[in-house]
C-alpha cells in the first residue's frame, strides 16, 4: 500500500477530478465513499482472493462489488439494506462507483444477505480494518491512546449463557479445627489478562446478547440490551482497536485486549487515556509494562470526595474527547444506530463496516 500521503494527492488530484468529467460533479459524501475505496482496493484481494471467479459453475457475484457496496451503506448512513439496494438502482453515481453499470447487474437482497454472512463468518471487514490501521501507523508514534465503549442497541433476544454461579454462603465463626481447608479464591478475568495471548483474552470474553447499564455524561444510569463496542483511538480519532463484547461487560474486563491489539498494529504510543471505570492495578501495571504512560481518572470508590487528578495529567485527560467525538460520529453519521441483525457475528460485521468507514474519513482529514 502506498503512503497515505501519496494515496492523498493521487485520490484529490487525479482520481476524483477525472470522475468529475466522467460521472458529473462528486458531492461531498461521494468523494468520502471514493477516498474509502480507494483505500481499502490494495486489501480486497488479500483478504477476499481474486475478483474474478475462476471455480466451476455459475459464477457467483463479485465480492469485491458487494463489499463497496457495504462500505457505501455506511458512508451514506443508509439504515437498510433494501434501501441501499433501492439507491444503486435509482443513483447511477452510486452504482458506477461501487462496480456496476447498469441497473440489471445489481444484485438481488438475497445475494446480498449471503454475501454479508460470508463477510460476518470470515471476519473479512476486521482484518481489512487491521490491515489499514498497520498500514498507516506502523511508522507513526501515537501520543495518546483514548479508550472508551458505546452502547449497541440490538433487535434480538437476550441470552444469558455466561451467568456465574451462586456464591455459597459461608458459615459463620471460626472454622473448626478438623473442617477441610476452602480452596483458594478462583483468580478473576482481570488478573489472568496480562499473562495471556490476545487472541485467548477475546475467546474468555462473553459475547452473547445481554442487558447493560452504564452512567452517561449527565450521570444518569442508562439501560439497553444488545452489546458494547469497546474502541482505541488516536490523537487524530482514527479508531485504532475495536471490540464487541456482551452488554454487561464491564470497561476494565477490555483494557488490556484492547492494549494488546493496540500495541500490535502501531509503533509506539505513548499515554493511555482512560476514565475512572478502568482504574484498576491491573490495567496500570500492564500499561506501564508496555512502555506507555497510564492517564485513568481515580475512581474514588464510594468515598464522597473526588480524587483530582495531577495538573499535568489534567491537562493531558483533555485529548480523551476524541473517543468521544469518534462514539458520537459512528452513531450520528455512520449508520451504528441502525442495526438490523442479529447474532454477535453478524453484528460485529456491520459495527466494523461503520468503524472502517470513519477510518478512512479520519486518515483523511490528518493530512487535510
Amino acid at each position: 500500500m502506498q503512503p497515505l500521503s501519496c494515496a492523498y494527492h493521487s485520490i484529490q488530484l487525479r482520481l476524483i477530478p477525472a470522475l468529475d468529467e466522467v460521472v458529473g460533479p462528486l458531492g461531498e459524501r461521494d468523494r468520502e465513499l471514493v477516498r474509502a475505496f480507494e483505500l481499502t482496493a490494495p486489501l480486497l484481494p488479500k483478504v477476499l482472493g481474486p475478483s474474478d471467479y475462476c471455480g466451476l459453475g455459475r459464477p457467483q457475484a463479485n465480492r469485491h462489488k458487494l463489499f463497496r457496496a457495504f462500505i457505501a451503506k455506511s458512508v451514506m448512513g443508509f439504515p437498510t439494506t433494501e434501501l441501499l439496494i433501492e439507491q444503486l438502482k435509482g443513483n447511477a453515481t452510486l452504482r458506477f462507483l461501487c462496480g456496476w453499470d447498469s441497473r440489471g447487474e445489481v444484485p438481488s437482497a438475497s445475494t446480498f444477505s449471503r454475501a454479508f454472512a460470508e463477510f460476518a463468518q470470515s471476519g473479512a471487514a476486521a482484518q481489512i480494518h487491521a490491515m489499514l490501521v498497520e498500514a498507516t501507523h506502523r511508522e507513526k508514534i501515537v501520543g495518546h491512546c483514548s479508550k472508551d465503549s458505546t452502547a449497541i442497541h440490538a433487535r434480538e433476544r437476550h441470552c444469558r449463557t455466561h451467568d456465574k454461579p451462586l456464591k455459597q454462603k459461608r458459615k459463620r465463626g471460626r472454622r473448626p479445627r478438623h473442617a477441610p481447608v476452602p480452596p483458594p479464591p478462583e483468580p478473576r478475568r482481570l488478573q489472568l489478562q496480562p499473562t495471556r495471548s490476545l487472541q485467548a483474552n477475546i475467546c474468555d470474553l462473553p459475547k452473547g446478547c445481554d442487558w447493560g447499564i452504564k452512567k452517561n455524561s449527565q450521570g444518569k444510569c442508562e439501560q439497553w440490551r444488545g452489546y458494547k463496542l469497546h474502541l482505541d483511538f488516536s490523537d487524530a480519532g482514527v479508531p485504532l482497536s475495536a471490540i464487541l463484547s456482551s452488554a454487561s461487560v464491564h470497561d476494565s474486563q477490555v483494557a488490556v485486549p484492547l492494549m494488546q491489539m493496540t500495541s500490535g498494529r502501531i509503533r509506539a504510543g505513548l499515554y493511555d487515556l482512560m476514565d475512572a471505570a478502568y482504574d484498576a492495578r491491573e490495567i496500570h501495571e500492564f500499561s506501564r509494562s508496555l512502555g506507555h504512560v497510564p492517564v485513568i481518572d481515580p475512581n474514588p470508590r464510594g468515598s464522597a470526595e473526588p480524587i483530582p487528578l495531577d495538573p499535568a495529567k489534567t491537562e493531558r485527560y483533555k485529548e480523551r474527547s476524541a473517543a468521544e467525538r469518534g462514539n458520537s460520529e459512528l452513531k450520528d453519521n455512520f449508520g451504528l444506530e441502525n442495526i438490523r441483525v442479529k447474532g454477535h457475528w453478524k453484528v460485529s460485521c456491520h459495527v466494523m463496516f461503520c468503524v472502517l468507514a470513519l477510518t478512512s474519513k479520519t486518515l483523511f482529514n490528518m493530512i487535510c
